[in-house]
């Protein structure tokens, strides 16, 4: 039986973080994970160059059973401290859409850093290693392994969401909670593209490929029954089942099954009203096909399918009636859909829900279980597409890290 000062499930990006941060601070670290590859979510992140924060990251840009839970954690370890251990690590980065830095060369740059923070710290890591069981008595967990037997009084679990099961994502994380008397939210597929009825899809099957941007929005339940509207401006991307693109990857974190979403494809018209009248004053100068004049708001294979099948569209737009002109702004602005699924865990970027942030510590990531720690997407706390999740595994680890020294020097007093 092996003693260490803290064990790691999980060699993800909270988990090889946490494992650093404790390791430099002087805690003997073990890591432990499952699968032959170190942090493959990173790796495949970004395109391959990693999106590792967002600079315009707060606690508002996270949803949850309780959103102001990860508010401690993001304020202790902002996007700026990472951004410092980057250039600290001489890894050149660039800041693309809405705030959000990729490094320039690879995600790789990335894992290298926090490998070598793992080494600066003497973590031990046992990768591959699979566990077998999690025992808890006299304030020490003991784990035995397909190596040898470990023990700790600190565990951490970074163990990730189902999300891409192809890179290792399992229930483990979930499981322990439960285990050890902890609550866990339902987790379901969160960023993932949208998939639709095949009754009601095969006409626009054919736009697979086809983007356009666009303002995208559901209604989620709040409060009572108040009703809350979740907005996003990006684009969106048709596919053969249904809709991708950054758009539908936001609001399905938000979208419930049963639930309809609102598309509208020309957002900058202003609306239907304003979109009506741009309508209504090219008919009054223009001589042009219905689908030519669209084709200023429009991809060209949009607007064919947005007039096709209506005879009082397939002509010049000013003998267009105004009532169909008027039905056309209409449809474009207030698309309404009601999507049949999600295209699941295996397209999802990550795992919403997870370990009940009720029965968790803000301050340091402890459970009301002693000593048992949960950080990153495990936890009941999912971001925005654009970097926010991985800002959230930086600030967890970090905030998890500096609470386990202070546990472990509070232990050695009490010894």
């Amino acid at each position: 039986m092996q003693d260490f000062d803290a064990i790691v499930i999980g060699a993800g990006a909270a988990g090889l973080f946490c494992a650093g941060q404790a390791g430099l601070r002087g805690l003997r670290v073990l890591l432990i994970d499952h699968h032959p590859k170190v942090a493959e979510k990173i790796r495949i992140s970004g395109g391959g160059r990693c999106n590792f924060t967002n600079i315009g990251t707060t606690h508002q840009q996270f949803l949850g059973e309780n959103p102001n839970f990860c508010r401690s954690a993001l304020s202790r370890y902002t996007p700026q401290d990472f951004v410092d251990l980057v250039r600290e690590h001489q890894i050149a980065f660039h800041e693309k859409h809405k705030g959000q830095l990729f490094c320039d060369t690879s995600a790789e740059d990335i894992i290298a850093m926090l490998l070598k923070l793992c080494a600066q710290g003497r973590v031990e890591r046992w990768q591959p290693c699979r566990i077998h069981d999690i025992e808890h008595s006299d304030g020490l967990y003991r784990i035995t392994t397909d190596r040898d037997p470990v023990r700790s009084a600190q565990l951490v679990v970074a163990t990730g969401g189902l999300s891409i099961p192809k890179i290792g994502a399992t229930d483990l994380g979930y499981r322990i909670a439960r285990q050890f008397g902890l609550r866990v939210v339902e987790p379901r597929p969160a960023l993932v593209p949208l998939v639709f009825d095949n009754t009601a899809w095969p006409r626009f099957a054919d736009l697979a490929g086809v983007a356009v941007p666009a303002r995208v929005s559901t209604q989620t339940p709040g409060k009572g029954r108040k009703l809350h509207e979740q907005v996003f401006d990006e684009d969106l991307l048709f596919t053969h089942r249904g809709l991708s693109g950054p758009a539908v990857l936001q609001i399905s974190s938000y979208w419930r099954p049963g639930a309809s979403i609102r598309v509208d494809l020309v957002a900058s018209s202003g609306g239907t009203e304003p979109m009506y009248r741009k309508l209504l004053t090219v008919k009054s100068t223009s001589r042009k096909q219905v689908v030519n004049e669209l084709t200023g708001w429009l991809p060209a294979r949009l607007a064919q399918a947005w007039t096709e099948g209506d005879e009082r569209l397939g002509r010049a737009i000013c003998d267009v009636p105004d009532k169909a002109l008027s039905q056309l702004a209409q449809n474009l602005t207030d698309w309404q859909l009601q999507p049949s699924d999600t295209e699941g865990y295996r397209k999802a970027e990550v795992t919403a829900g997870g370990v009940d942030t009720r029965d968790l510590s803000s301050q340091t990531l402890e459970s009301t279980h002693p000593g048992l720690y949960f950080i990153g997407e495990v936890v009941d706390v999912t971001g925005w597409l654009g970097g926010y999740n991985f800002q959230w595994a930086w600030a967890s680890a970090q905030a998890c890290a500096q609470a386990m020294v202070s546990r472990h020097a509070t232990l050695g007093r009490t010894a």
